[in-house]
């Protein structure tokens, strides 16, 4: 089984490099918050007000103003910021009622409802190698949380479980949502609109954090939020969002399971936890599954090998 000469030469390599390195820089914000002792609404609120800074700094003109006029495209960037700070405390709502590997199943499950969903919505052809490569990447990631899985002291709630659900059919209808909005606009005003509404509608919530807890924000926090804010939000959005305009969502999603196996080398390079034999087995499982999809999935907007083989009506 080899890819086509067609295939190939309609792929985009710059693309789907954009996406793993989009997904290497989002996989180091786990990490990061780990550095900081700020609340995690306060942190996620931070990161994305410094990341609208720097994107308004870049991109705020005329252009961007003009893409909010396009018909249908306020409503849609509007509800891209809805949806991403609902899913975001969803995350952090099911982490806090169950466990992180719970967490972390139920938000990936995103690319299963993707690939249910994405040629319904998007009127886009069905591809069996994005299920082989998605069945490969949820592997993967099994035997990576597999030894807090099988330590059986597990916190479980039902909030938890649906919460947890909620973020991954959240971060599903968002990634539809950017894909969608990609026809219509420019990728930097979707991460321009994205980072400011989603630091306007948590800023309440981080205020409140602010004065129960009593945190006071110190230099070394400042300097992460500065740093997750400009390199790991608006840069790796911007990038996430200009890729998924070129590369089919199913194969962008299944991708986005570099994302935790980035986080295992940030823990390694930064905390000094080393990996342990499951997240290295789980890792080369996820690699696999994103080799897979790269080397042998259509490329955007390409037809079946079926359908390209019929003969043209005479």
């Amino acid at each position: 089984m080899t890819p086509s000469a067609t295939t190939l030469a309609r792929r985009d390599p710059a693309a789907y490099a954009m996406v793993v390195l989009s997904y290497l820089l989002m996989g180091g914000i786990a990490v990061l918050v780990d550095y900081v002792s700020a609340p995690e609404s306060v942190v996620l609120c931070a990161r994305m007000a410094f990341a609208v800074l720097a994107l308004a700094a870049v991109f705020a003109r005329r252009s961007t103003l003009a893409d909010w006029r396009r018909p249908g495209a306020a409503l849609r960037l509007l509800a891209v910021g809805l949806v991403s700070s609902i899913t975001l405390l969803l995350f952090y709502a099911a982490i806090r009622s169950t466990s992180v590997a719970i967490a972390m199943i139920l938000l990936f499950m995103m690319p299963v409802w993707v690939a249910v969903a994405a040629p319904r919505v998007l009127h886009s052809t069905r591809e069996p190698i994005a299920y082989a490569a998605l069945a490969l990447a949820l592997a993967g990631l099994g035997v990576i949380l597999a030894p807090e899985l099988l330590a059986g002291d597990l916190k479980i709630s039902a909030w938890g479980l649906v919460a947890g659900l909620g973020a991954g059919l959240g971060y599903a209808a968002y990634a539809l949502l950017v894909k969608d909005l990609t026809k219509r606009v420019s990728s930097s005003t979707i991460s321009l609109a994205e980072t400011g509404l989603v630091a306007l509608l948590t800023l309440p919530l981080a205020l409140w954090r602010l004065a129960d807890t009593g945190y006071v924000l110190t230099g070394r926090d400042l300097i992460v939020l500065v740093v997750m804010g400009l390199v790991c939000t608006s840069f790796a959005y911007t990038i996430w969002i200009e890729a998924t305009r070129r590369v089919r969502v199913e194969h962008v999603t299944v991708l986005g399971y570099l994302e935790p196996v980035a986080a295992a080398i940030y823990a390694l390079l930064l905390l000094g936890q080393r990996p342990t034999s499951w997240t290295i087995l789980g890792g080369a499982l996820i690699i696999a599954a994103g080799v897979l999809v790269v080397v042998f999935g259509r490329a955007e907007g390409e037809a079946s090998t079926a359908a390209a083989a019929e003969p043209e009506p005479l």
